[in-house]
């Protein structure tokens, strides 16, 4: 589903990554993530997608940089960021920027 964001501008925490094989309770640990992430003040909205390669994006939108700084630090997201590196992650990157304009179609709203 794409994100309903607001006017910007905000920020976009870009992760992109290559899963190892296995589930390894990865599947239960992304879902709790977001469920995290929606709690966090200053979230904004997330966007994910994975390929049957285990190659996926996840697009996390918030509103400063304290807000993102605040969410790496998060003690249950820690463990999961261990984890990763650990274990459900052969290779990853984080990219973190600066949305200045969005447009777009969205059949029930309209153009943005």
């Amino acid at each position: 589903m794409i994100a309903a964001t607001p006017d910007p501008p905000y920020l976009a925490a870009i992760f992109s990554s290559q899963r190892t094989e296995g589930d390894q309770g990865y599947g239960a640990m992304a879902e709790r993530m977001v469920e995290l992430a929606r709690e966090q003040p200053g979230f904004l909205g997330v966007e994910s997608a994975r390929d049957a390669q285990g190659f996926g994006i996840t697009v996390s939108y918030w509103r400063d940089e304290a807000s993102i700084a605040n969410w790496k630090a998060n003690a249950e997201h820690a463990v999961a960021q261990r984890l990763g590196r650990d274990q459900w992650y052969g290779a990853f990157h984080l990219r973190i920027c600066r949305v200045e304009r969005e447009y777009g179609l969205d059949s029930s709203m309209g153009r943005r």
